[in-house]
């Protein structure tokens, strides 16, 4: 089984087997690694679980792609083929859903070239990237435990009054929207938080609406930071 695995490559131009397992592990590492810098520096409100988990694996499909071309023209027109066809049928809004797409797409065409160690090779380290990420949940990350909506009727400047007693119940507090307009009275702000005791929600809600010049108070439990 292992010769077979060695020597498994039976196209024209046979894969040195050393080399691409570690193509295919470095790929891995380095997606793993552009993964984990774009969670500690993204700051947007909007953020998706499934792109990062998709900057893992397709750096790993993309070398098994390079490695099943090895510089073929005729292959190469095939692979554009087979997305045009798979584009023009369906309209994927998933990154993670496209992956996996690509991963069957590139399998098929290495087995269909006859590069039987790369196929289960790619298809091993692929299903462990995979399983990895679903048990490992990378990718989530929760920063916030709540999100609050309010309207303000009272001056900008008297704010404090409500920053004090959104501090008394949370860690972290963050601003993330203040809008107002001319000849619209008040301000909509948009705060999220991080509880210093996620139990005591509503006592929190319930003081707000108590105090004077707040109204229109909505909270959402953050459960986690996800792209809509």
């Amino acid at each position: 089984m292992i010769d077979f695995f060695s020597h498994g490559d039976f196209a024209s131009a046979p894969m040195n087997v050393p080399a691409m397992i570690m193509g295919l592990l470095l790929a891995f590492a380095c997606g793993h690694a552009v993964a984990w810098i774009y969670m500690l520096t993204h700051t947007g409100l909007s953020y998706s679980k499934s792109f990062v988990n998709s900057l893992i694996v397709i750096p790993t499909v993309v070398a098994m792609v390079m490695m099943v071309l090895s510089n073929n023209i005729v292959t190469a027109f095939g692979l554009m083929a087979v997305f045009a066809i798979v584009r023009f049928r369906n309209i994927l809004r998933d990154t993670l859903d496209t992956t996996y797409i690509l991963v069957v797409i590139v399998l098929g065409m290495a087995s269909g070239t006859l590069k039987f160690s790369t196929a289960i090779a790619g298809c091993l380290l692929t299903l462990f990237i995979m399983t990895y990420l679903w048990a490992t949940a990378f990718g989530s990350r929760q920063r916030y435990d709540m999100i609050i909506n309010l309207h303000w009727a009272r001056p900008v400047t008297e704010l404090q009054d409500l920053r004090s007693l959104l501090f008394r119940h949370s860690l972290r507090t963050i601003c993330a929207s203040q809008r107002s307009s001319e000849g619209y009275e008040g301000t909509d702000l948009s705060y999220r938080l991080l509880l210093r005791d996620p139990e005591r929600m509503d006592q929190l809600l319930m003081e707000l609406r108590s105090l004077q010049g707040v109204s229109r108070v909505t909270g959402l439990k953050a459960e986690e930071e996800s792209e809509v």
